[in-house]
Formats: C-alpha cells, sequence, structure tokens
C-alpha cells in the first residue's frame, strides 16, 4: 500500500535546531521506504534500510554515502502501523522535523491524506524459530518469537526515583493510532548538559519531549540549563515531570519505547508476523536486531513457505487434474497452499516409488534437478492460468529458462515446496516468473523462466 497522494509537514529539528520540510509522496510497488535529500546536488537518495544504519545517538540516522536523515524512527512507525509499505520522503535537512516528539502528526497526516492498495501482495517476514540480540553489558535484550500476528511487549528500567520500571505491550499493531502514536520521546534533565556539549537535542524544549527532574539540583543550576536549551525557566522543589502538557499516559516513556522499536524494525523493508519482547531497548539493540534480518534475506530474499499439511489446500490434485494436462508419470505437483494475484505456492511429495527412482539412481535415489524445475513450470502454469477465464480452455508451455541453479539434493522422504512469483506482468499471453524450490527452509532449486499461455483447440 502507499499514500493517496502527498503531504507536507514542517518544524524544527530535534538535534539541528533546524526549520525542516517534509514531504511525504506516493511510491510505486516494491519502492519500500525511501529518504530524498532535496536540499544537496543530485538530491540523493537513502533506502530506509537496516544495513543503512550508521549511527543510534539518541535516534536512528542512515546514510548513503555523505548524505544522512537523522530521526527517522517516529515517521517509520507510523509508516509501518498505518500498513504503507511504498513511500517516498523528501527532507530538506538531515533529519526529520520532531514535531511534538511522538508519531502522532505523521498518523494524522496519513489519515487525512489516506491510503491505495496496490498490485503486490505484503511480503511479510515470518518469524519461525526464536532470533535475540543481547547488550550483556546493560542486560538489554529484544527477543522474537513466532506468533500469527505482530506484537510487541516492552519493560524498561531506569536507575531513577521517577521514571524506574515500566510495562506497554501492543497486542495489535491496528492499536497503535490509539495506544502508542502520542507517545512523546523522554530525556533526563541530568543528561541535558552532556547532549549539547554532544552537539545534540538543539531543538528540543518542553513541547517536544517529556523532561525528566530526578535529581535534586539548585533552581539557579536548573535556569541555567534552562537557558542553554532556550527554553523558559521552570521553578519546581519536587522531582517529577517538567513538561507544559501532562503525560498523555502513565507509562508514556514506556510506550515511546515501544514506538521507536516499531520504527527500527520497519527498516527490515517488510511487515512483520512474530512477537517481539524487549526489555531496555534502545536504538542501537532494536537496530541489530533489524540488521540480522537484513542479512538473512539478503541471502536469500524469499523465505521457505509456512507448510502445515493439516490445513485444506487452495486446490487439492483433482483441482490441478483439472487445470494442468498432464498426467502420471509426469504430474508433479501434489497440492496448491497459498495463492495470491502474484504468486502461488505449491507442494510435491517426495516418495521412494517415483518411476524416475529406478534409473537415478538404483543405489542412490536422487531427484533429478530438470524435474525440479519442471514442478515449478507446472506450478507456474498454475498461476497464470489463475489469471484466465475458463483455465480448462488454455495450456501453458515453456519458452526460456534461465539463472537455473542446483544447491542441495533432493531424495525421498522430502516435502518440496515451490514458490513461484510474476517478475513481470503478463503481456501477449507471456510471463516472465522466479521459482524457488525448498526442502524445509532450505533453498535446492531455483531458476527464472518464460511460459506462454496458449488457447486449446
Amino acid at each position: 500500500m502507499t499514500l493517496k497522494d502527498s503531504f507536507t509537514l514542517t518544524g524544527k529539528g530535534l538535534h539541528t535546531g533546524l526549520n525542516i520540510t517534509a514531504t511525504f509522496c506516493p511510491a510505486p510497488d516494491n519502492h519500500g521506504y525511501k529518504f530524498q535529500r532535496i536540499d544537496l546536488e543530485g538530491e540523493p537518495l537513502i533506502d530506509a534500510l537496516a544495513e543503512n544504519v550508521v549511527e543510534t545517538t539518541r535516534g536512528t540516522v542512515v546514510a548513503n554515502g555523505d548524505a544522512r536523515v537523522s530521526t527517522i524512527e517516529h515517521a517509520m512507525a507510523a509508516l509501518y502501523a498505518s500498513g504503507i509499505d511504498n513511500c517516498l520522503i523528501k527532507v530538506d535537512a538531515p533529519e526529520l522535523p520532531i514535531l511534538d516528539g511522538s508519531a502522532l502528526p505523521y498518523v494524522e497526516k496519513i489519515a487525512e491524506t489516506g491510503i491505495v492498495e496496490q498490485k503486490y501482495d505484503k511480503d511479510y517476514y515470518i518469524v519461525k524459530n526464536r532470533i535475540e540480540v543481547t547488550d550483556e553489558e546493560s542486560g538489554a535484550s529484544i527477543v522474537l518469537l513466532p506468533d500469527s500476528d505482530f506484537s510487541v511487549d516492552v519493560m524498561v528500567e531506569f536507575d531513577s526515583p521517577v521514571l524506574s520500571n515500566q510495562f506497554a505491550s501492543l497486542k495489535n499493531v491496528a492499536e497503535f493510532n490509539q495506544e502508542i502514536s502520542s507517545a512523546r520521546t523522554f530525556v533526563f534533565v541530568r543528561e541535558v548538559e552532556p547532549l549539547l556539549k554532544h552537539n545534540l537535542i538543539k531543538g528540543g524544549d518542553l513541547d517536544n519531549a517529556i523532561v525528566i527532574y530526578d535529581s535534586p539540583m539548585p533552581q539557579a543550576e536548573l535556569d541555567r540549563l534552562a537557558d542553554l536549551m532556550g527554553v523558559e525557566h521552570k521553578h519546581t522543589e519536587q522531582l517529577g515531570y517538567l513538561n507544559n502538557r501532562p503525560l498523555a499516559f502513565p507509562n508514556e516513556p514506556a510506550r515511546h519505547k515501544l514506538l521507536d522499536i516499531i520504527g527500527d524494525l520497519a527498516l527490515i523493508g517488510r511487515p512483520l508476523k512474530g512477537k517481539v519482547i524487549a526489555t531496555k531497548p534502545g536504538h542501537t539493540l532494536n537496530t541489530a536486531l533489524s540488521k540480522k534480518i537484513r542479512q538473512e534475506l539478503r541471502k536469500n530474499p524469499v523465505q521457505a513457505p509456512y507448510y502445515n499439511p493439516s490445513d485444506t489446500p487452495v486446490m487439492d490434485i483433482n483441482q490441478i487434474r483439472s487445470s494442468l494436462p498432464h498426467r502420471y508419470p509426469f504430474l508433479l505437483v501434489d497440492k496448491v497452499i497459498e495463492r495470491g494475484e502474484h504468486h502461488i505456492v505449491a507442494i510435491k511429495n517426495i516418495t521412494a516409488n517415483e518411476p524416475f527412482f529406478q534409473g537415478h539412481f538404483p543405489e542412490e535415489p536422487v531427484l533429478p534437478g530438470v524435474l525440479q524445475i519442471e514442478a515449478m513450470a507446472q506450478t507456474g502454469g498454475l498461476l497464470v492460468l489463475s489469471q484466465v477465464e475458463d483455465p480448462e480452455r488454455y495450456s501453458t508451455y515453456f519458452m526460456k529458462i534461465d539463472n537455473v541453479k542446483f544447491r542441495q539434493k533432493v531424495v525421498p522422504g522430502d516435502t518440496l515446496k515451490f514458490h513461484v512469483s510474476f517478475l513481470t506482468p503478463m503481456r501477449r499471453g507471456c510471463a516472465i516468473m522466479r521459482g524457488i524450490a525448498f526442502v524445509g527452509e532450505k533453498v535446492v532449486s531455483e531458476c527464472d523462466f518464460m511460459a506462454q499461455i496458449i488457447k486449446n483447440k
């Protein structure tokens, strides 16, 4: 999905203090999230992906060469939670505007602008095994567990009499707008001067951040820090929060940490299906998890399809026989378990009784690679035929095969899972597709091929 139209937000940068304009634009299928620095020569693009993260001090920074954009996590969380997969963000400064310190202004603009569906199906990253990143020194950790949907639990712990331990939870991403988006970033008064010395939070104030006063200091010292930040003086004798606006939630800091996690996990480049459990998270740990998943996806951009033999198939063998002309011993697809507009997933169970094992090979039965390719082509044929009316009146034929790779043997007892997808739209009855065959979680073969659909005489 993408935006129905463009929208623009303006405000000062949290760290630079600059006046910044950011325009969020619709983007085509498979574009992903990209930032464009329109203030720099050549207007360079930066892919909002974890491998492009170059810094995580008080915000997430992505870069392409010398072009950088920081404090992206609030906008990324809003895009992700709104279901937007493709967006181009044009910005005229090295960071996004901080606005009120939360994701709410982005969420409101997205809702006002509207969202449109696009051609391609959502490409989820499905968590199949426990994934964990830890920081042994601080005791911080993030664990990803398999689950049928996306949810987040966050626990924060600080050495502070005002903000010690807090918990926040998001059971369903649909609750983000109401429960999480308005949670603001926060800072301790004792951190202000060190941050300013590191050339940060020049644009921070009591309206765009929760300021936590948890260590007594003379009023003169409080006034000096206020003058350093260019904000009004606050007179207080009690520890607590020094904001102009009261807390939106008693656990607003924990909810903001949850918001940051979603924004940083959006750098995976795909929506997640899994449960996140985070203890004392921060941008460094968040993006370390995203980088770990991105490394896996760069090795193999298509995950092995999920397969439960007990689930009712999309097409059983009788439905397949009504669509394909192949028969024993050359019908190589047992059932279809998933089919979208642009992809299909099918199953082939390999048994020792297959006739080709008599000669390939009698003492070491191995499924011939050419039959793996043929099975993918038959799966692709089912995808192509699903695009036409009266599919039984058509047949599909191989025209071209490219980029064939065989990675490991397929033997009796294996269950082959074929994932076939369109590389280009169908034109004049021709389709270019990519097929990948899996056994378990491992790729065993892959190829690109062209097929033609022809009406039967």
